[in-house]
């Protein structure tokens, strides 16, 4: 059996975008391709793709660390503000583009919030079963 972490991230992750962008309930929203994904960043992003790469991205990132919520999620794909001549630092993600794809996974069957005392998101049982089936 082939798990989802023993594989290449990034092959796998367009292949899972591939089979999203087939899903009736993740639909790239009109406004992805004018904003910007986070405040360290000077321009929206360019890729067509980049709703699905990204709500990939996330999906295996739950599937790796179970229970995942919104601010976790802006930590992990935050980055490095240039400041000028001042020293960088980091900036959190925004949280727009995120909530939006959880809602979406939520609405797939992919998704639930979780039910333990930690706060976030966790696969279901029909998420786990999509993601594991990709890895084949």
């Amino acid at each position: 059996m082939v798990e989802v972490r023993s594989i290449d991230p990034k092959k796998y992750n367009i292949t899972l975008a591939q089979a999203l962008k087939e899903l009736d309930e993740f639909e790239k929203p009109v406004w992805v391709d004018f904003v910007k994904t986070s405040a360290g960043k000077q321009r929206p992003n360019i890729d067509p793709d980049f709703w699905y790469k990204r709500a990939a991205s996330i999906l295996r990132q739950i599937y790796i660390k179970k229970i995942l919520g919104v601010n976790k999620l802006r930590s992990r794909y935050g980055g490095r503000k240039k400041r000028g001549m001042k020293p960088e630092h980091f900036v959190k993600a925004g949280g727009k583009i995120i909530r939006k794809i959880l809602q979406q996974a939520e609405l797939a069957g992919l998704l639930e919030k979780s039910k333990t005392k930690k706060a976030g998101r966790q696969l279901t049982s029909k998420g786990k079963q999509f993601l594991e089936d990709l890895a084949k």
